[in-house]
């Protein structure tokens, strides 16, 4: 068991992703040696634990609106007395994957400043269609024997979606929400363009003052960032379909 936690990925490349957000400056000299002409060699105007967890807050709270908003849609179009809505709830979904984040960015910030808020409207808007998605998918998946089974032995509607479609719907939603994070992972670095604070302000002041460096400083952090939450999402993908299965 010691042996298979010392080989695990998740947490060789969870170590990894601590040492880049901790101790960047540390690898000054490389980056100074790759990029003479930068000066300082490392971006250093906040720390990247800062930027680090700035940027994990806006993705955090922009997936819980989104995967709460999606669910709730989901359940509610996949009811009896919501299921005319169904068209409707697609093509708002839709709609919000299509319209480009920057888009959003541009119509938030004259409705609410700049700063993190239009950025958090943004990524919960862009968030949503893979969720809904599969929220719909899960809910109408779960096999018609169980639930006639599960009404057999006198549950109510509420407990029905509560103990048997919510929890056989499980991981399909989860691949959904797993999508939603990974995509607004790396989406948020646009968020440094109207004031939030992101892994993207390195990579923007880089890119205005031709310091390639900095980009590469938080690109390699974003990247390592997503690369983590999604082995994270596998592991709890794989905890839950055994669940699924054992119902």
């Amino acid at each position: 068991m010691r042996r298979q936690r010392l080989t695990d990925p998740l947490l060789w490349a969870t170590l990894l992703l601590a040492f880049l957000v901790l101790a960047m400056p540390a690898l000054g000299p490389l980056f100074a040696r790759a990029f003479p002409a930068v000066d300082p060699p490392v971006w250093s105007r906040e720390s990247f634990l800062m930027l680090f967890l700035s940027h994990a807050g806006l993705v955090a709270a922009s997936s819980l609106a989104s995967t709460v908003t999606a669910i709730v849609l989901g359940m509610f179009v996949t009811r009896p007395a919501g299921r005319d809505f169904r068209p409707l709830v697609d093509a708002v979904a839709a709609v919000g994957q299509a319209f480009p984040p920057a888009a959003v960015l541009a119509i938030a910030v004259p409705a609410v400043g700049f700063g993190p808020l239009p950025t958090l409207i943004a990524l919960a808007l862009y968030g949503l269609l893979p969720i809904v998605e599969n929220a719909i998918a899960g809910l109408d998946g779960v096999p018609g024997a169980v639930r006639e089974a599960a009404a057999g032995m006198g549950l109510s509607p509420l407990q029905m979606l509560r103990d048997v479609d919510l929890p056989l719907a499980a991981p399909v939603i989860l691949a959904g929400i797993r999508t939603s994070v990974i995509i607004n992972i790396g989406t948020a670095t646009i968020g440094s363009t109207v004031g939030a604070v992101t892994l993207g302000t390195p990579i923007i002041d880089g890119l205005v003052a031709s310091k390639p460096a900095y980009v590469l400083q938080g690109a390699i952090v974003v990247g390592l960032f997503a690369i983590v939450a999604d082995m994270g999402f596998a592991r709890l993908d794989r905890h839950l379909r055994r669940s699924a299965a054992g119902r």
